[in-house]
């Protein structure tokens, strides 16, 4: 399985349109395998998102579901570092993802707080946090990994390094400050806009070079985060005081908070020495 995986990664990375495709035949051609190395970076998502489809609400064998769902995601992060579809690197970069994650999910489900709660029981819930929730955190970071690697990207005018870290940083406090001292979020994203405002990610869905604004690409992920946060909660993974009595779909003001988490996702993954080598930044 894990040859097949490479083999398959490899295919991906060299493939080539056909030489005699007219401008929209390439379009055609372009917007399909874009959209497979998108799946294909997709691999841990999609894996864990499979196993909260499966696993019923009542677990399996006397197991509660997020004990199963915890044991479900450590086994898929172990067989891609086995499978060298992770790097030993990449999988302690995801682990900081899983811990920043996690911190965030014990603040926001505390009794002070209670932005929103685990219903269900399980062994491995810490502070009333299961511990599988810090992989939906990680899951975004492995995603950034793998597809830098099949898209083959890189970066120009990113801000300096200190600026990203700094802002990043605030972002996250935010999460944390807003419930006190009020939501500076779109201040943040003000500044967040000035400073990658001429930053621009350079892709490959197949052998030509394409390129975006690399905030649209945040904006993009941010999006998809959050339709995925709208099947979790409608599959009672967790809930928003709202959703107690009856599901309802998760607020659209989410997104922002989610391409703003990506943002800080992103500069985490940029440490990466691989991934700082194709990064651009003014001197």
């Amino acid at each position: 399985m894990s040859l097949q995986f490479n083999k398959f990664d490899q295919w991906l990375m060299s493939v080539r349109a056909p030489t005699d495709s007219s401008s929209v035949q390439r379009f055609c051609w372009e917007f399909l395998f874009f959209g497979i190395k998108q799946a294909r970076a997709c691999l841990f998502v999609g894996l864990f998102f499979l196993s909260v489809l499966l696993v019923p609400r009542e677990g399996v064998a006397g197991v509660s579901r997020y004990d199963v769902l915890l044991l479900l995601a450590l086994l898929i992060q172990i067989w891609m570092v086995w499978a060298k579809l992770e790097t030993w690197d990449e999988a302690k970069a995801i682990s900081l993802f899983h811990l920043v994650g996690f911190a965030l999910e014990v603040f926001k489900t505390s009794g002070a707080i209670q932005s929103w709660s685990y219903p269900d029981p399980a062994f491995s819930k810490v502070l009333g946090v299961p511990l599988f929730a810090g992989f939906m955190y990680a899951a975004v970071g492995s995603y950034i990994i793998q597809i830098w690697r099949l898209m083959e990207l890189r970066v120009r005018h990113h801000p300096p390094y200190w600026m990203a870290a700094l802002i990043a940083s605030l972002i996250y406090l935010n999460f944390f400050s807003h419930h006190y001292i009020g939501d500076y979020r779109w201040y943040l994203a003000a500044i967040t806009l000035g400073l990658y405002a001429r930053t621009v990610v350079y892709y490959h869905p197949l052998e030509k070079e394409r390129q975006m604004p690399l905030l649209l690409g945040f904006v993009l992920v941010g999006f998809f985060i959050w339709l995925a946060e709208n099947i979790s909660t409608f599959m009672g993974l967790w809930s928003y005081p709202n959703q107690l009595g009856a599901w309802s779909v998760v607020h659209v003001g989410k997104w922002s908070s989610w391409s703003l988490l990506v943002i800080m996702t992103f500069t985490i993954v940029a440490q990466l020495k691989y991934v700082k080598a194709r990064i651009h930044v003014p001197e």
